[in-house]
């Protein structure tokens, strides 16, 4: 795959706010709304990408599916020139995501990516940026909650197949109460004694936050992540084991 947007590859040696500003320009760049193509209604093309880490060294791992067949797989490492910063994940990560895409040779219909999308201070988290760079639909698909509200309590919980609307407030650029993103129940254990927490699902680019808790809930088997971010993770750890 080739960069659509050659001037939004991050660059770690960018002060803060050079970063935060790119992050912005990028936002607005960004569409939030459903550009998936008419191809995506067969089985799509779904590309999961996740990292792993050897000690100064990202490995960004990408495995391509199309129903429940992995079609390619492909990798690339590069050095980590920062730290984690919250807000500024791209940057540490996103040189190592771009480097293994630009070894993908079957183009996605979608992106999943293990981080945020629209889910974050300025709009533009780790999906965003790879999304607008690349001109390709993404889903960020997180763990943890970066920023805005849930519209309602996440402290019990959810049971499988439950979504809950993320909204914005003051800590998010978009208007409060516009939805950002979901927390997506993927999978749920039937004892009450342990449980499983929600992921954090959001549009990255040219898709809408709702699409994005349906990709996300199509692609989940039995596992909590979707399958094709299931099999980047452990693509990534065999790699850098």
């Amino acid at each position: 795959m080739e960069l659509a947007r050659p001037e939004f590859v991050p660059d770690s040696s960018l002060s803060r706010t050079e970063m935060e500003a790119l992050q912005t320009d990028i936002a607005d760049a960004g569409v939030f709304t459903d550009d998936l193509g008419s191809t995506f209604g067969q089985p799509p093309v779904v590309a999961g990408v996740d990292q792993a880490f050897d000690g100064e060294q990202a490995t960004s791992a990408v495995v391509v599916m199309q129903g429940t067949e992995v079609i390619e797989r492909t990798h690339a490492t590069e050095p980590t020139e920062i730290p984690y910063i919250p807000g500024l994940l791209s940057f540490r990560e996103g040189g190592a995501i771009l480097a293994a895409f630009e070894r993908v040779e079957q183009k996605p219909d979608v992106v999943l990516v293990d981080g945020s999308g629209r889910i974050h201070f300025r709009e533009a988290g780790l999906a965003t940026h790879i999304g607008v760079t690349l001109d390709v639909p993404t889903v960020g698909v997180a763990k943890n909650l970066l920023c805005g509200q849930p519209r309602e309590s996440l402290s019990e919980p959810l049971p499988a197949g439950e979504r809950v609307p993320i909204e914005a407030d003051e800590d998010v650029t978009a208007p409060d109460g516009t939805v950002i993103g979901y927390a997506v129940q993927t999978r749920q254990y039937d004892s009450g004694s342990r449980h499983i927490n929600p992921l954090y699902v959001s549009p990255g680019h040219r898709v809408s936050a709702e699409t994005a808790a349906d990709v996300v809930a199509r692609h989940a088997t039995e596992y909590k992540l979707p399958e094709p971010t299931r099999l980047a993770d452990a693509y990534a750890d065999e790699l850098t084991s």
